[in-house]
């Protein structure tokens, strides 16, 4: 318990066993989808039952802790928020010649992959659609890009409920998190799961965006860090 000396006492949320709340609530996004993986569960009920409240527990612990807590809790899912939101643009971005290149006739220079193409059917799994459809409606494509952000997003929150302070730990570590998680994904029923080749072209493609990701989630971190540091109470 911290103490102010022109006020009530205020209470400091960001604790390990806050951090680790944090990270957990966080982690629900991701499990959806891993838990359909291995047949635990549908996508679509944990999602509803499981994600979606805790993603909502998150915000009110967030909100909790700006109104009556030191705001060090809150500043850190704000910022890694952004930061997901922020490094999940940045891969997006490094993909889009490879899922153009045929259109932009690129092929020769950059190798046509499609990388986009989970995305409706995350939408699907969610919606309790068929997994493969000719052509996906736009409810799928919408809820399955909402998923993908909502996974950079999480992952960003993720990030600093484990290094605990952006300004102590280099911002390369979100390098190393994000090329971690995609390497272990890369050993879960994923690939199998939506029929994608595991070809050396798509892993050195995709752990290259992943690094990107990394990067620019580690440095969006330390710099929404400083700058959210004035709104934290002693």
């Amino acid at each position: 318990m911290k103490t102010r000396t022109d006020g009530p006492a205020v209470r400091d949320l960001w604790a390990p066993a806050f951090r680790w709340a944090v990270f957990s609530l966080s982690a629900t996004s991701i499990w959806s989808l891993l838990i359909e993986f291995f047949g635990w569960w549908s996508m679509r009920s944990f999602t509803l039952f499981v994600s979606l409240p805790a993603l909502v527990a998150l915000c009110l612990l967030g909100l909790a802790d700006r109104a009556i807590g030191t705001r060090r809790l809150w500043r850190a899912v704000l910022a890694g928020a952004i930061a997901g939101l922020v490094a999940a643009v940045a891969y997006d971005l490094f993909r889009l010649p490879f899922v153009y290149a045929e259109r932009l006739g690129i092929q020769r220079i950059v190798p046509a992959l499609k990388l986009f193409k989970v995305f409706p059917r995350f939408g699907a799994m969610i919606l309790g659609q068929p997994l493969e459809q000719p052509v996906y409606d736009w409810a799928a494509q919408i809820v399955g890009w909402a998923y993908h952000f909502s996974n950079g997003l999480t992952f960003g929150i993720m990030y600093v409920a484990l290094i605990g302070d952006p300004t102590k730990r280099h911002w390369g570590w979100g390098a190393v998190l994000a090329v971690g998680l995609e390497l272990a994904m890369l050993f879960t029923p994923y690939p199998v799961f939506f029929h994608i080749p595991l070809t050396s072209k798509f892993i050195i493609v995709t752990l290259a965006a992943h690094l990107i990701f990394g990067i620019a989630m580690g440095w969006a971190a330390l710099v929404l860090w400083r700058c959210l540091s004035s709104d934290v109470r002693d």
